[in-house]
């Protein structure tokens, strides 16, 4: 990877993202808890959830990974209260298909995600950042689950 690369890839844009995720730490009484893990890069997310009639109530994630991991982790928390899993997944998936297939970025609230077109070209990095969503998809059906 050329210098030129690195400096688009981790953009101040995603840096400043990193710097700001919100809802760090963990939820005194989460209905719902998933840990996913990169195998590539080892980078990790855990995530907490509590519901209200199919919606995060509260949200809560420990975000131990690369800065794109970070930056998609920062989107996510920005706007995950209030979402329902049909809205969490489908951003899910536009996300993964702005990675992999040139898809457009994800709509508002997700929009930030634009951010991280530039990793496109980087497959090995996708994992880091879908990881935040796959450990809250999985925390919401754990917390309906337990309903």
């Amino acid at each position: 990877m050329a210098d030129s690369d690195l400096m688009q890839l981790y953009s101040r844009r995603i840096l400043a993202l990193t710097t700001a995720i919100p809802h760090l730490g963990r939820l005194p009484a989460a209905e719902g808890r998933a840990m996913r893990r990169s195998p590539h890069c080892g980078s990790s997310v855990s995530v907490e959830v509590t519901m209200d009639a199919g919606r995060i109530s509260g949200f809560a994630q420990e975000v131990r990974a690369c800065a794109l991991g970070q930056a998609s982790a920062s989107v996510l928390g920005q706007a995950a209260i209030g979402q329902d899993r049909a809205q969490i997944e489908g951003t899910r998936a536009a996300l993964a298909a702005m990675l992999k297939d040139a898809a457009p970025p994800p709509a508002a609230p997700f929009a930030d995600l634009e951010a991280l077109i530039p990793a496109r070209d980087y497959p090995n990095r996708h994992a880091s950042i879908l990881l935040a969503w796959d450990a809250l998809l999985e925390a919401m059906d754990q917390a309906t689950a337990a309903a």
